[in-house]
């Protein structure tokens, strides 16, 4: 993930800079005239949680994961000991499986009113699954990069977001499943052997340093450090996108909503 990655964001920073160079920054938000609405209330709502529960159990986790150090016993002194750093992890582990719970009952209504056949509405442009799209986008962001060819026509959901929801779909099914082996450690052993609870301990603390590392680099960076979003891209909590930042970000996008006839191009 990280050698993947890590190398796509070196790459695109690269050429980000020089794009900008040449021919200036993309249009944003800051010059906006015709918004699109992108995301829903409850999409951002989802969204918030996640970033509450993220940083809540960030930070009441890592002296838990390093209670060994002695600046992990110092950040736990500063939310009030460890007994309630744990109480705290506990709250917000809560809200995320809350959270989690809000998703799938999103979806759900999603799947129920939804106005095009179920193939479409799976395997579609506006579906988040992943499709041979994605892997040709993924060269074709390389050939950029490398300047061996024209930026892709993004559709409306990335490769690069399809990993971020997936990950953080599976993510939390893991670090969750895992936390509540460790949160009900009487009930799970009338069912599970004890070395389940050694392995939940492992998969627990790394899971949650893997989540970490990339938010705070990869994710960071996709979406807010990039030179064409920098110091952040708002679309996440206004829901919504200028037309000519849609067009220059999903130029697949646009063209579909024009021919669906969503609005009109002038």
């Amino acid at each position: 993930v990280f050698t993947f990655f890590g190398l796509h964001t070196l790459l695109w920073f690269v050429r980000s800079m020089i794009d900008r160079a040449r021919h200036g920054r993309p249009p944003a938000h800051a010059k906006a005239g015709t918004v699109v609405r992108r995301f829903t209330g409850v999409n951002m709502i989802n969204h918030a949680l996640v970033a509450i529960t993220f940083f809540g159990l960030t930070a009441t986790g890592i002296p838990l994961v390093f209670s060994r150090q002695h600046w992990a016993g110092q950040m736990a002194k500063i939310l009030g000991g460890v007994e309630f750093a744990g109480l705290l992890h506990r709250v917000f582990a809560a809200m995320l499986i809350f959270n989690l719970a809000l998703h799938f009952v999103g979806l759900a209504q999603a799947f129920f009113r939804r106005t095009v056949p179920l193939k479409q509405w799976l395997f579609g442009s506006n579906s988040l699954l992943p499709r041979w799209k994605d892997a040709l986008d993924v060269f074709g962001m390389f050939r950029w990069f490398f300047g061996l060819g024209r930026r892709p026509a993004l559709d409306r959901w990335t490769y690069w977001e399809k990993f971020d929801y997936w990950a953080e779909v599976g993510g939390s099914f893991i670090i969750g499943g895992s936390g509540l082996l460790l949160w009900f450690p009487e009930i799970a052993s009338k069912v599970l052997p004890g070395w389940a609870f050694n392995i939940a301990m492992v998969v627990h603390g790394y899971e949650a340093l893997l989540a970490i590392g990339f938010i705070f680099t990869i994710h960071f960076f996709n979406t807010h450090f990039r030179p064409d979003k920098f110091p952040m891209d708002p679309v996440i909590f206004t829901g919504r996108v200028p037309i000519e930042e849609l067009k220059h970000d999903k130029p697949d996008e646009y063209a579909q909503m024009v021919e669906r006839g969503e609005f009109r191009e002038d």
